[in-house]
């Protein structure tokens, strides 16, 4: 006689995973929950984006950002499969909960993200990485609850139709997988640029716990007792409802968010296909910024400065036919433009909403003296790499590279040595190149590499920086809204073909905000050794 309690013979199926008793044919209960695994991949890397693009907008250093968030949620998802062993007896019940909890923390993550950076990330002191810790303790949770969905999804798909452990995982995995394609092609492509990242995060919350709701109410009601039903639509009811209040308030949420990170002026914010676009001030007598992606590009205390640095050592000599990669602003246009000898300029900008701002705009358009409706200027809609390649001849006498910042990953390409070689074919015999290199005093690795990147491109560098204002939000483009952070100069660097370094002066040009004597002191000062000792990107391996 074989006691109650005896343990089960090797090799015997545990007795939670008989068949369960599904209202529906067992191909057709497969099918549903594989529909589910494919829905939940999905969601699970839409939050897993949501949170590198947040931390890239609002923290920078892309590309920590991302390792930190992917390496912590692959490492949570392991953790998160091992404890899922303990609800495996509850299959069902444990996935509905599962889900619902990464609905409430995945899709309210962008809200809060932002909150805690708006309203908090000039505190100081021990809340200093306030931000950072956040955005580890996201990662970790959503990670720990991603991982608990695939043993639970296992056991519900092997109490359908049992099947060889083998063949099992290949089906989940399959629907895995393709579940995370979608995922990741619908957060660029259709999520970020209709619904932004704060509805569209609360929207895939609200999908995802729909899916896990309806997978087990619906097909493995039979296996939950009358109270086990109550209580799990009664907690997906509240979650919708928290995930619906969200949504509705979202709007409110985001400006008050914006002015709290932007200042009180702000009047444009709109995401374009590129990158977000914040305008504040500009009108009324007041100072413009120009916010990308949330990374200060125009201050309006400093951009004078910095354009006229930019531009005008580069035009010392001929400059009848000029080329400006980037700077659909309009601002680095303004300064070449003022030279009446010039007689072509071509802008080759990747954003055209960025262009059209800068046309209609009132504050950006006078602060570009109306670039735009130049003659003189023309205006090409491309990637900035993608055009050089199809460009043919030695056709101007200066290129200005008024690009996003060297430190941000998107923008590594455009500071490589493929990049500059491609400048060298379009420069005329004598052409001068000058290139935005990021500050000089916190950053003069990235700097130097800049600089050894142009050598081994085959050019002569001559490098200079100019400082910036030392207060209120930071100085000069490319940078967060944070003060702390905030760069004291811009470095630039001033190229030629050859091994010569062009001569390093303003010529016949005295602008009101930039002087002779600043320009070539902070050329005396640069260390040009330190270019040999490092070594010069490539598109393959920036060293950033």
């Amino acid at each position: 006689m074989i006691e109650p309690h005896a343990p089960a013979p090797p090799g015997a199926p545990p007795p939670w995973t008989s068949p369960a008793r599904l209202p529906v044919r067992p191909g057709t209960g497969r099918f549903l929950v594989l529909a589910c695994v494919f829905v939940c991949a999905a969601c699970g890397l839409v939050y897993e984006l949501e949170l590198v693009a947040f931390a890239s907008y609002l923290i920078g250093d892309s590309v920590t950002q991302a390792s930190v968030v992917l390496s912590v949620m692959v490492f949570a998802m392991g953790i998160g499969s091992l404890g899922a062993k303990r609800l495996r007896c509850h299959a069902a019940a444990g996935f509905v909960a599962v889900e619902a909890v990464l609905a409430l923390v995945g899709g309210c993550s962008a809200m809060a993200l932002y909150a805690v950076f708006a309203w908090t990330a000039g505190w100081g002191g021990v809340w200093a990485a306030g931000p950072r810790c956040l955005l580890v303790a996201f990662s970790l949770a959503i990670g720990l609850l991603i991982g608990a969905e695939v043993p639970l999804l296992m056991e519900l798909i092997q109490r359908v139709r049992r099947q060889d452990a083998g063949g099992a995982v290949a089906d989940l995995f399959a629907a895995d997988y393709v579940g995370a394609l979608v995922g990741g092609l619908a957060f660029p492509f259709l999520l970020l640029p209709f619904l932004g990242q704060l509805t569209g995060a609360l929207l895939t919350g609200t999908v995802n716990v729909v899916a896990g709701g309806a997978l087990v109410l619906g097909l493995f009601r039979r296996d939950l007792g009358p109270r086990a039903r109550r209580l799990l639509l009664c907690t997906g009811l509240v979650v919708l409802g928290v995930l619906a209040g969200a949504a509705a308030l979202a709007g409110d949420f985001e400006r008050a968010a914006r002015h709290a990170v932007y200042g009180g002026d702000v009047r444009v914010a709109v995401r374009t296909g590129v990158q977000e676009i914040v305008l504040a001030g500009g009108t009324r007598g007041r100072p413009l910024d120009l916010f990308l992606d949330g990374r200060l590009r125009v201050g309006g205390r400093d951009e004078r400065r910095y354009h006229e640095a930019l531009v005008h050592p580069a035009l010392t000599g001929p400059h009848a036919r000029v080329l400006i990669l980037g700077g659909g602003d309009g601002l680095a246009a303004r300064e070449v433009l003022r030279h009446r000898d010039v007689h072509r300029l071509d802008l080759v900008e990747p954003d055209p909403g960025l262009v059209e701002l800068a046309r209609h705009d009132p504050g950006l358009a006078a602060a570009n003296a109306h670039a735009f409706a130049d003659p003189r200027l023309h205006v090409t809609t491309a990637d900035a790499l993608t055009w050089l390649r199809g460009a043919r001849g030695r056709a101007y006498d200066v290129v200005v590279a008024d690009l996003p910042d060297p430190g941000i990953t998107a923008s590594a390409k455009l500071y490589s040595q493929e990049f500059y070689g491609l400048a060298r074919r379009v420069l005329a015999p004598r052409g001068r190149l000058v290139v935005h290199a990021g500050p000089v005093t916190t950053r003069p690795r990235a700097y130097w590499t800049v600089a050894a990147t142009l050598r081994a491109a085959g050019f002569g560098v001559s490098p200079y920086r100019v400082p910036g204002h030392d207060s209120g939000f930071a100085p000069g483009p490319d940078r967060s809204a944070g003060a702390s952070r905030a760069p004291h100069d811009w470095g630039f660097l001033l190229a030629a073909p050859g091994r010569t370094p062009p001569p390093l002066s303003l010529g016949t040009w005295r602008p009101g905000t930039l002087t002779q004597a600043r320009l070539t002191e902070a050329a005396r000062a640069a260390d040009r050794t330190r270019i040999d000792g490092l070594r010069a990107s490539t598109l393959v391996h920036p060293r950033y």
